[in-house]
């Protein structure tokens, strides 16, 4: 019997197979068949590229040679190990790569299975920590509104994402997880401050939180060194990190960072704290997405040797190839065009494009339609963001749209995230921006009344 076709977001008259995959989207997505770099290839010839890198993960694209390689080999020798049992080589080989390159901030690493799973790891850690120097007294976690840091419950506590939190809000712990401001300068540095002055107010909101608690109580600041999806690519202004650490040091407490989306290259340096983070390293640190670039299931703060085999030959292609003074390069020229192309005078998005923001392999442009031309336009009960990606989608280009980030609420903006691979070229920044904006520009024209 031939299965129904249920058409997606976005598309005309054409449809996919069901699906018997729990999806995360109202509608079985488009099938990809194969991929070659960063162009994919889906069940019906269509050909795409993606510029957000599944999510930031996909950072020297698909099918890379030395990487297929390593899986293979590995495979021939040993596939998986028990580690309370024994050990891997590419799990010691990559576990001093990482010691290697953290400028002597890090000594050790656990691995896991994920970014959620990672982070999960770093919470349990970090507790297990006071728990063996005799501080058990220290059951509280600080972390931010306007965050995320993972899918399980006690990563979505300790994160504040409101929307996906709503569902489960009666089982997550109020407790042990408590939440301070973002540190979101465009949105919440007011008039009338200095930069200096916005990074106090915030310390000492942190160290308020500190004292309210009880500062022997408290295990750890968490935060995100750029904020990913739920803000687009939110960057902490200058001297932030160096102010919370200081609150932390004081009190004997951690400071934790969540680099799963903002890691392993993805802001132009390895770690996105020696660029975006007044270079502060913190006391503990989860890594995914990026470090394995898709070639594996992995994250780092226990996995079978394969996933460790591919995570090393992509962190090898990394070095080897020279990408990340690639992807600063071409990363610079992505902000240049779209800053260029969205925000002059004569574009057609810039009465609503509110900010153009990033570095390195990750960037987010936000619209805001709170301004005064903003009634001339009917987007027909949908978000902007949706709208644009199904668009550049139906262009040839994938991007991550969101909504949601501009509030506490959860309510309020737009933004679309950019996050392409390492080995990027100038040609195909070009052609990413050529695409995005010109389905910028569709969607506007579709809406205007």
């Amino acid at each position: 019997m031939a299965q129904d076709t249920v058409p997606t977001p976005g598309s005309s008259s054409e449809g996919v197979e069901a699906s018997y995959i729990l999806h995360r989207t109202p509608h079985p997505p488009p099938v990809a068949v194969s991929a070659e770099g960063s162009f994919l290839y889906l069940k019906d010839g269509t050909k795409v590229y993606d510029a957000v890198g599944g999510a930031a993960v996909a950072c020297i694209g698909n099918s890379h040679p030395k990487v297929m390689q390593a899986i293979k080999d590995q495979v021939d020798k040993v596939s998986y190990v028990y580690n309370i049992v024994t050990s891997n080589e590419p799990a010691e080989l990559l576990a001093k790569k990482l010691v290697d390159s953290s400028d002597g901030a890090f000594s050790l690493v656990g691995y896991a299975s994920g970014g959620s799973e990672a982070m999960e790891g770093v919470l349990k850690l970090a507790r297990q920590y006071y728990m063996e120097i005799g501080e058990p007294r220290r059951t509280n976690f600080i972390a931010r509104q306007m965050s995320y840091h993972g899918n399980t419950i006690a990563t979505l506590a300790c994160a504040y994402h409101p929307s996906r939190r709503a569902p489960y809000a009666t089982l997550l712990d109020e407790r042990n997880f408590h939440h301070v401001s973002p540190a979101y300068a465009r949105r919440y540095q007011r008039p009338d401050e200095t930069e200096e002055q916005y990074v106090e107010r915030l310390r000492q909101e942190l160290e308020d939180k500190f004292i309210a608690l009880g500062p022997d109580t408290v295990i750890g600041f968490v935060a995100e060194t750029v904020v990913g999806a739920t803000t687009g690519v939110v960057g902490a202004p200058k001297g932030y990190f160096k102010a919370v650490k200081s609150v932390c040091d004081k009190y004997g407490a951690l400071l934790i960072l969540d680099e799963v989306m903002s890691g392993m290259g993805r802001m132009g340096t390895l770690h996105g704290w020696q660029s975006w983070g007044d270079n502060v390293a913190p006391d503990i640190q989860a890594v995914a997405k990026g470090l394995g670039g898709g070639y594996a299931s992995i994250g780092a703060v226990l996995a079978h040797p394969l996933a460790c085999a591919a995570s090393l030959a992509v962190q090898e292609v990394i070095e080897e190839e020279n990408l990340l003074e690639n992807i600063r390069k071409q990363g610079a020229y992505l902000g240049e065009l779209l800053r260029q192309k969205l925000t002059t005078q004569d574009a057609l998005a810039s009465p609503f494009t509110f900010d153009v923001r990033g570095s390195g392999g990750f960037w987010a442009v936000e619209f805001d339609f709170d301004g005064p031309t903003a009634p001339s336009l009917d987007f027909k009960g949908e978000r902007f963001a949706n709208l644009v990606q199904a668009k550049c989608f139906k262009n040839g280009l994938i991007v991550m749209g969101m909504s949601g980030g501009a509030d506490l609420q959860g309510v309020k903006g737009d933004h679309i995230i950019f996050s392409p691979a390492y080995n990027i070229t100038k040609e195909q920044v070009e052609s990413i921006v050529d695409t995005f904006v010109g389905s910028v520009e569709e969607v506007l024209k579709e809406s205007s009344l």
